[in-house]
């Protein structure tokens, strides 16, 4: 083992050892998250869930999550096997890793030569302590064609990902709530997909046109979410963000939300 590769592992166990999170939260919020953003496959080889969907190439729904960190056994096997299903279906073999993830799957991937890359924040908030921001309500739409545009504009998405995109959503089991922003001239401006999971709130997306943030659409929008959820019964709220993406950090801190744990994505490095 090089000393880069040996140096990596040792970061990452050093960050497993300083989080020390909340296991049975982050297999709750783990669960949760699998239903409010739903693969169109998925198998189980031991506790590992394969997660695999033809229509879309999001992260979270093509890649391996491994959910319980005592299931390590014949890793290279199963890492074999998933990596044909993936090749199948067109997809580069990805797997998340999340405190649930066993020590030797990671000692693995770091002597296979996988690279680790963007680590993601999964943050709560009490929502029956959350005072909201005087700011414009917004009702969700029920009208999925509708949300589906607005969040790929909003996210300068790829247009071909409608219907993928618009399956994904119609299939989430638990109630979920649609909000858009928008302006009659310029279109979308913001848009966000809460999932109320009984007491649970789980923000999926959420984003503001690159050109109109900054203006407090980010607060509007994800308090509407967060009182649509609350009035349904939620008491606590989750989201995940990317690690490097400050400002959103900043925003959902502002609101209250606080670091429950985090995940990142491991691949070939090759790929």
């Amino acid at each position: 083992m090089s000393p880069s590769t040996a140096t990596i592992g040792a970061d990452i166990r050093m960050h497993a050892m300083v989080s020390n999170p909340n296991l049975p939260l982050v297999r709750r919020l783990e669960a949760v998250g699998f239903r409010a953003w739903p693969a169109s496959s998925v198998i189980y080889d031991g506790s590992w869930q394969v997660r695999l969907t033809g229509g879309h190439p999001g992260k979270r729904l093509n890649c391996i999550v491994p959910l319980d960190p005592s299931d390590s056994r014949d890793i290279a096997i199963r890492i074999e096997k998933a990596g044909k299903r993936f090749e199948a279906h067109g997809r580069p073999l990805l797997v998340r890793q999340t405190p649930l993830s066993p020590k030797p799957l990671i000692d693995f991937l770091v002597a296979d030569g996988w690279e680790r890359f963007e680590e993601v924040v999964t943050m709560t908030a009490d929502l029956g302590h959350m005072t909201f921001p005087d700011t414009l309500d917004h009702l969700p739409t029920q009208d999925v064609g509708r949300y589906v545009d607005a969040d790929i504009a909003v996210h300068g998405g790829d247009a071909a990902l409608k219907p993928a995109l618009a399956e994904i959503i119609t299939g989430i089991k638990p109630p979920s709530g649609l909000f858009v922003i928008e302006d009659a001239a310029e279109g979308p401006l913001a848009a966000a997909l809460c999932v109320q999971d009984n007491d649970l709130a789980g923000i999926m997306s959420l984003a503001v046109r690159a050109d109109r943030r900054r203006q407090g659409l980010g607060i509007e929008i994800l308090s509407s979410a967060l009182r649509w959820a609350r009035m349904r019964g939620a008491r606590t709220a989750w989201l995940q963000v990317v690690a490097e993406n400050a400002q959103a950090l900043a925003l959902y801190r502002k609101m209250g939300f606080e670091e429950a744990y985090r995940y990142a994505y491991w691949r070939k490095a090759s790929a």
